[in-house]
Order: C-alpha cells, then structure tokens, then sequence
C-alpha cells in the first residue's frame, strides 16, 4: 500500500556531529573522487588545483554570475576565505571560471567541467548544467567544503579531471510527504539543499491527506483552521500548515536550487481534511461527526463527485494553489479511493446516468478528466498514482506506477508518459532498511539500499518505441511512522542518494561496490548538514539462517555466543565493560564468547569514526525457571474485559468494571477489529491470565504486540507507549519444561495513527537454539 497504517519513543542518538567535521579531516574516503551521480565519463588527469583565497571565480554572462554568487557564498562559509564572483567574458590563469553554452553538444541538464593545475573551467549548456556542474565541483573537493562554518587547516585541493557528464533521466524525484508529519519551513528548505546536492530535480510535496490539509486556501479558511489539526490517540492536538506566502518563499528556494516543487492536491480519496472541514463535500454530510482522521490507512469518506458543488470547490482550491508553483506538472492524487460511498449515493447515481458511465470506476475516471481540465486552464499537465487508469485515462495524463511496475507499463504502451515509483523496485524509502526488531517502527517490507541503487526504471516489457515515454523515478518517503525529523532522515538518507544514481548514470556506469565506496565520502558531507543518516547497525542472524532476529536480553544457562551481522559491509565496534563503545573499541572479527552475567554494547562505525546508535545487549545467566503443577488445567485464559477509554495499562489499578470470560486463544484477547475508525467497537482493556505449557527445557524468546506480557509472576514484555507492531522488546528466559505462570494485557488505544485493533494478538516463541518463531497455540495454554 501507498500510505497506510504511534508515537514512537525512540532515540536515534547518534555521535555528536560537533565531532564530525575534526574527524572529517583525519580520516578521508579511499579515493580522492567521490562523485555521487557517478558521471557519464569522468577522465583523471595529473595534479591538482589549490583553491586559496585569492582565487576568483569568473562568470560569463548574467546567469552564470549569478550561480557564482550562489557557489561563493558555500565555498567562504567552510574556506574563511573571500572569495569574489567577478563578471568576465574570459577565464584566466589560476580562475575558476563558469560559463554557459547553449550549443554544448549535451541534454538541458548537462555540464562539463575541466580542472588541471591551471584552473578551472565549468560549462553548463544550461543554468541548471552549470548548477550541477558546481555542485560536482564542490565534491572534488575535501567533504567538509560543506560545512556552514570555517573549518581551518584544509588544503581545499581539486584534483585534475576532465567530465563530461548528463542526466540519464529527466525526472529524478523525492516525495515528501508533509500531511502526516509536519515539517517547518526550515525543515523542507534544509531538505531541498540536500537533493539539491545530489542532482534530484523534483520535489513532490504531498499537501493534503486524510490526516491534515497543510496548505492556506484563502476562500476555504476552515481548511487550515480546522483540517489542518487532528486529535491524538492520547489527546493531544497535531498540526501545521503553510501560508501561501511561506509556499510562494519555498518555491523559489527551491527554484533557486534547480529543484522543481511539484505540489500533489488528493482527489477524490485522502480527502478527509477537507471533508472535516466542509461536510458537504461527502456524499452523505449528515451521517457522522467529520474530523481529521487520526488513523494511518484508507478513509471510506471521500469527495462526491455526484455534487456540481465538488467540483466547484475543486476548481477554487487549484485557482490559488496553481498560481504559487511554476511546475508544468500538478498531482491530484487519484489513489486507494474507496466507493463504497457511491454505490449507495443517489447523487453519484444520477452522476453515472447521466454521463452514460458504466460503474462507479469510470466515474473516478470522469472525477480525474475533470480536474484535468481545470488544470489545463492554467497550462499544467495531470499527474496520478496508476489507479488513474482505471475506468479509463485522461488523454495528457502522467501516471506514476507504484503498485508494482504493471501500470507504468501499461501506461507507456499506451503512449503515457510515466514516472516510476514502485515498492517492489525498493523505491517506497518509508520501508525498513534493517531488522525490524532494532529498528524504528515502519509501515512494513524491506528496501535496501542495494535494491535502491539497483533500479532500473525501464521494465523489458515496454516495447522498444514506447520507452521514451518512462520519464524517470522517484523515492516515496510516506510519513505515518516518521514521528520526528531525525527519523525522516533516517529513512531518506542514504536511500535517496541511491536513487540520484539510478536515475542520473548511465546503466553502464552504475556499480554498487563504487558507490558504497563514495558514499563514505558523501557521509561526511551529510554531517556538515546535521543528518540524521541511517548507519546500518550490529544485528544478531537467526541460528542457521543469514536473516536477522536481533535480542536484546539474552537468557542462557551454561555458555553462550554474541554473533553479529551488518546489512550491507561496515566495521563493527564493541565494549564488555560497561563503557560507551567509540571508533576506537575493539573491531568486532568473530563470535564473542559468553559465560557470565553481563552486558555487551555494539555499534558500528564508519570509515570518518562516526558511529551508529548504540545497542546495549545483556546476558543474563540464569537457572531454569521451575514449572508448576497443574492437577486439572482447563483449557483457555481467564479474562477480565473493561469497557473504557484507556491508554496504558498502568490505568487499569483503579478500574472496577471488569466482565470475566475464558478466551482460548491469545487472539480473543483482542476482542474487536476497527476496518476504518475507532467509532466502529467499543474500546476496551482485556487482561488474560493462566499458564502455558513449555515442551522441553530450555532457553526461550518470546515475541507479542500485545501491551505487557508477564511471566511466572514478573513483567516480562513491555510495549507501553509503543507502536503496536513489529514488536521492539522480544526477550528470552530459561525455562523448565512444563507449566509457567502467564499474564497478558490488551491496551485498545491509538498510538501514533496505529490502532491496536488493527493489529492481531498473538504470542510467538521459539527456542533461542532455533531459528524459527512459532505461535502460542490453544494446546499451550490453560487456567
């Protein structure tokens, strides 16, 4: 799914970046040449340039002057230097010297740059070529020339190389999506510097959704007043939105950059902050209380397209959003439309008659032709997700395939240009990038950086004449799990990176060992902005299998061993005493035996000594935990289920109002199961209580999203303030075979956007010998 499905208490805590730029200095990438997108030919030549405060830079016309200025301002933040951007119609010796040719034998975007001890020459064919001419030229030079402040004792070196480079693709994209997490104006600004520096040239701004409309409407002002803002789970207010002269300010920033905003207006689904805002706007305006929706996932509730007074409404909003951005292109969305509203709607039935439309998916696509229309009004082109082929495509629509590559495919052949986007290619950057048991809570599914960098946007099964209609591909960051900027990086950076690549190199050119070797360089970039990157972490493999099942608090009773593994190859760093490992801790090179009590801390470390979050993974030595004896066990956990608005289980001391019950399974424990909101059950706490059944003695990891677990009368499993899903908190115990006391709570609550009632109940265990998690079934337990 595109967008679907809590507060997520995590501390990314990585080394303090004011160490980053020292580092930086001492500790430098494995090749002076570090470009990311890799150019097109790139040729080494002998010696270097010194750049030096006397050295000016030269710029051939109005235009050019003006990126001067722009590349001035970086290069005397990080030098102290001075430096000048002088008119001139020609270079000179000891220059570097910009200039743009209109006849340079490249695409728009193409550049190419010459440097030999002599000086410098960049040629752009265009303002954007020079753009990306410099911005390769800031890479030749030491990391930290990104840096805002002076960085002293540098010798700012270019080495000699001639480049002759341009974009594979002409649309390299990143969406960002501002309506389930805010971001500030400064935030998306400092995000636009970033692709920027990696050549990605669309920005698609995701402004309005089901859970926040982020952008001022002047003649709707409940828009912002009211959809702008949803209720928590937990009660608090979340909100934000742009004025439409913060928009106008953030266009140009990006324009400024060579980074085109193109700005996605949803229609006719994800459309419940408006709706909220303006009831009418749905098919039945009566039937509920309307409000932001405070769940990830698909709303049933979406514009009628039956009205004349929705597309009215439709037509406003675009006359003052399409003024602020000069992108030729406007997304209106077009996906995960639910109609089951229009099935029953005698005004979207009427719609149907009337237009002579066959069901209810042509007349989204009647919905889709007629924004089309009011965005060629004002000269714009449709962009959509591939549902928008569905009942039929608007004639000069764009369709952007995420549902895998089938509908760009089909897009293309029928002669669409498309832009693809798809979570099978890895391109959904929101996925996870690491075990799932250590890192931050994600939507799901796994998208390496490998599998990034590896894309192809052009399938075989687009015909040979059809292929120039694949215009690119873009990296989809959705934002329900992203509770805090630091976590949005995390998950953009460095998969984004990898999309600059396979969308700029040539397919030839491309080779993933290459470019993990340059991105040590580009980290340390990164750490000049403050990013917040993620750095692959130690995790522990599942016996006798390569996938990750990373423990946290480990139960053994004799010996046992820390293994360790990285997703992709990075030293590993750890300490046995207690202390904080750094860059400097002894390198992880083989199975640490283990035979008492105590606590191993891991991280891993980059090549520049900037290190990852750290783990903390104890060992516990233990003696088996003794069974009880049951004369006649009854099948099934004692229950007790309040009705009540609850939120942790810490509440459950004063209630009174329990209902006692048997449930068979841990399943039954969640009573209730919410398809589209929390008004559909009543929510309830449910505490189940009894013993289960362990075959053999042993060591045993126990994994749950339930709220708490506990285990032979302790609290063993807290999930408290959680994400319920995927859990975070597996823990073992050493356990005799036999019956063990058990105690487990259900919290129905919304953390975060994610409901627990989405979620199943189970309780898995397995061996901490074995390699496979099974579920608690009915046999094991018993009252």
């Amino acid at each position: 799914m595109r967008k679907s499905l809590f507060r997520l208490m995590c501390l990314m805590g990585l080394a303090c970046s004011s160490m980053a730029s020292a580092l930086a200095l001492t500790i430098r990438p494995t090749s002076s040449i570090s470009i990311i997108p890799q150019p097109k030919e790139l040729v080494e030549g002998q010696g270097s340039f010194t750049l030096t405060a006397r050295t000016p830079l030269l710029a051939q016309g109005d235009s050019a002057l003006t990126i001067a200025r722009f590349f001035a301002d970086k290069l005397n933040a990080s030098t102290g230097f001075n430096l000048r951007a002088i008119a001139s119609k020609a270079p000179r010796r000891g220059a570097i010297t910009l200039r743009i040719d209109p006849k340079l034998p490249l695409g728009v975007e193409g550049y190419t740059l010459s440097a030999s001890s002599q000086g410098i020459t960049v040629t752009g064919r265009t303002g954007q070529g020079l753009y990306y001419g410099m911005q390769t030229l800031l890479q030749l030079l030491p990391p930290t020339i990104e840096s805002s402040t002076k960085i002293s004792g540098v010798t700012w070196r270019i080495p000699a190389v001639s480049i002759k480079d341009e974009p594979t693709f002409e649309y390299r994209g990143a969406l960002v999506d501002v309506c389930r997490h805010f971001l500030t104006v400064d935030e998306v600004k400092k995000h636009i510097d970033l692709l920027s520096m990696f050549k990605i040239n669309r920005m698609h701004w995701h402004l309005t959704e089901d859970q926040g409309w982020r952008i001022e409407i002047k003649k709707y002002p409940r828009l912002t007043i009211v959809g702008s803002k949803r209720i928590e789970g937990d009660g608090s207010v979340y909100g934000g939105f742009y004025t439409q002269e913060q928009v106008r300010d953030i266009v140009k920033y990006a324009s400024d950059r060579f980074v085109t905003v193109i700005p996605e207006i949803e229609l006719p689904g994800h459309a419940m902050g408006a709706i909220a805002s303006y009831p009418e706007l749905t098919c039945f305006p009566q039937r509920r209380v309307y409000e932001v929706r405070n769940l990830w996932g698909i709303e049933q509730d979406v514009y009628c397209p039956g009205k004349e007074t929705t597309f009215k409404f439709i037509q406003d909003v675009l006359d003052e959003v399409l003024p602020l951005f000069p992108s030729e292109y406007v997304h209106i969305g077009g996906d995960e439309c639910p109609k089951i509203r229009w099935k029953e709607c005698p005004d979207c039935q009427r719609r149907i008659k009337e237009e002579g439309l066959k069901n209810e998916e042509e007349l989204q696509s009647y919905t889709i032709r007629r924004a089309q229309k009011m965005l060629a009004k004002h000269g714009k082109k449709l962009i959509g997700w591939d549902e928008i082929l569905e009942g039929g495509l608007a004639p000069s629509a764009t369709v952007m395939s995420w549902r895998g590559e089938d509908g760009g495919i089909k897009a293309a052949n029928m002669g669409h240009d498309v832009i693809m986007t798809p979570g099978s290619g890895g391109l959904y950057i929101d996925h996870y990038q690491g075990d799932s048991k250590i890192e931050p809570v994600a939507i799901c599914c796994y998208a390496s950086l490998e599998k990034v960098y590896s894309y192809n946007p052009i399938p075989a099964a687009i015909a040979p004449d059809k292929r120039h209609h694949i215009k690119g591909a873009q990296a989809n960051l959705w934002a329900e799990y992203l509770y805090t900027t630091d976590i949005m990086q995390y998950r953009a950076f460095p998969r984004v990176i990898a999309l600059a690549e396979a969308t700029w190199t040539p397919q030839d050119r491309k080779d993933y060992k290459s470019f993990e070797r340059r991105l040590n360089g580009a980290y340390i970039r990164l750490d000049q902005h403050k990013v917040n990157y993620h750095i692959p972490l130690p995790e522990q493999p599942l016996p006798g299998s390569k996938a990750s099942a990373s423990l946290n608090f480990v139960a053994f009773t004799d010996t046992t061993s820390l293994t360790l593994q990285t997703s992709r190859p990075i030293t590993i760093v750890y300490t046995t005493d207690g202390s904080e490992p750094t860059a400097e801790s002894s390198r992880y090179t083989a199975p640490i035996k283990v035979s008492e009590s105590q606590v191993i801390k891991v991280a891993s470390v980059l090549p520049s000594g900037r290190l990852s979050r750290v783990r903390a993974i104890t060992f516990d030595k233990q003696s088996y935990s003794p069974a009880v004896s049951l004369s006649s066990p009854t099948p099934g956990l004692c229950t007790q289920t309040s009705i009540g608005d609850y939120y942790r289980a810490s509440e459950l001391s004063a209630v009174t109002n329990w209902v006692e019950g048997v449930a068979k399974t841990t399943q039954e424990l969640r009573p209730d199961r919410v398809t589209n909101h929390m008004d559909e059950i009543k929510r309830k706490a449910v505490i189940g209580e009894g013993y289960i059944k362990i075959p053999e003695d042993g060591c045993y990891v126990f994994s749950t999203n339930l709220d708490q677990m506990y285990l032979d009368g302790e609290l063993f499993i807290d999930n408290t303030d959680e994400v319920p899903k995927f859990s975070r908190h597996d823990k073992s115990r050493a356990l005799s075979a036999g019956w063990h006391k058990v105690k487990f709570i259900f919290i129905g609550a919304v953390r975060g956007g994610f409901p627990t009632y989405w979620d199943d109940a189970k309780v898995e265990y397995r061996n901490l010998k074995d390699g496979k998690f099974t579920e608690v079934t009915a046999e094991m337990l018993a009252h």
